[in-house]
């Protein structure tokens, strides 16, 4: 599996359109001034997520860069991998939840959910049939140990 588009590039590009969409397309004002600031807390706490997955990736000496997966060279579960096997699209998701909320329309929201389908489509589907021919067993118990984004999802 080889992907083109880096996930926080895809993450920057639906932030445009959310900005766009605010901007010209404003469907409903539902939070405005000073209440969207409350973006600011799923902002933070995704680019947290984000940090604590990138150190971790870092620590086990493994490739952080998603495009191809076949570089990994260890399987991370520790950490806030025991809690989502994707905790670095989970922040990104995050943020583009609190840019929605910094933006305050409706029309915002439309993004986040169709981020996620294609960010599951385009590279968590490909990444983890990528891991699981790599690690074998060892992924696949992992896979069904933890969910692909959190609790049950």
């Amino acid at each position: 599996m080889k992907t083109r588009i880096p996930p926080p590039f895809m993450a920057f590009f639906a932030t445009v359109v959310m900005w766009a969409l605010d901007r010209w397309l404003p469907l409903g004002m539902w939070l405005d001034s000073p209440w969207n600031w409350i973006g600011a807390l799923p902002i933070a706490a995704g680019l947290a997520l984000d940090l604590a997955s990138i150190l971790l990736f870092q620590r086990a000496g493994t490739t952080v860069s998603p495009l191809n997966p076949g570089n990994t060279s260890s399987l991370v579960i520790d950490g806030v991998f025991r809690f989502s096997r994707n905790p670095m699209y989970l922040g990104l998701v995050l943020q583009l939840i609190g840019c929605a909320l910094w933006f305050g329309t409706a029309s915002s929201f439309l993004i986040p959910p169709l981020f996620v389908m294609v960010i599951t489509a385009w590279q968590i589907l490909p990444e983890e049939t990528a891991l699981s021919e790599k690690f074998g067993d060892a992924y696949l118990e992992y896979q069904s140990a933890t969910p692909r984004w959190i609790g049950r999802i």
